[in-house]
């Protein structure tokens, strides 16, 4: 049975009990859509000062929203727009400080001051994917973005 840990150690030690706890949560499960919304559920759960945590799934050329936990959302964002567009069209995880100084920064929720957005693959191919938004100017920093995207590679596993 999956049980959920008071996170009270170190950032690096709560990240790796993150990742434990996502592994047990995903590792007996093949429906995506579940998956992603227990990770999800988890994130939201662990980070603190966040108030948007979720899932966009690239679909027909485009992001449409996923599983996630917070306000309602924006529904389909287009490759290449804001900063979930930019990750998936560099490919890359996209760590932004300050989404006031985004070009382009597409503000779902008014709060949200900063932004971590990491790319997810099934195949080689782009599946979708993690965002987590913040009302905190500067809330991720390289620890978040080490262990976000290794939670994302284990979300990737479960596709």
């Amino acid at each position: 049975m999956f049980e959920l840990t008071n996170y009270d150690e170190t950032k690096v030690k709560n990240y790796e009990l993150l990742l434990k706890q996502l592994e047990a949560l995903i590792s007996d499960e093949d429906n995506e859509i579940a998956n992603l919304a227990n990770a999800s559920a988890l994130l939201n759960q662990f980070l603190d000062k966040v108030n948007w945590v979720g899932f966009y799934l690239w679909t027909n050329d485009e992001l449409v929203l996923g599983p996630f936990q917070g306000l309602p959302a924006c529904v389909r964002i287009g490759y290449g727009r804001g900063v979930c567009g930019t990750a998936v069209k560099e490919g890359k995880t996209q760590r932004i400080s300050d989404v006031h100084q985004f070009p382009g920064h597409i503000a779902c929720d008014a709060a949200s001051k900063s932004e971590i957005v990491v790319p997810l693959y099934k195949d080689g191919t782009i599946y979708g994917v993690l965002d987590i938004d913040s009302p905190i100017i500067d809330r991720f920093d390289e620890t978040d973005q080490k262990y976000l995207e290794k939670f994302a590679n284990l979300v990737e596993s479960s596709l």
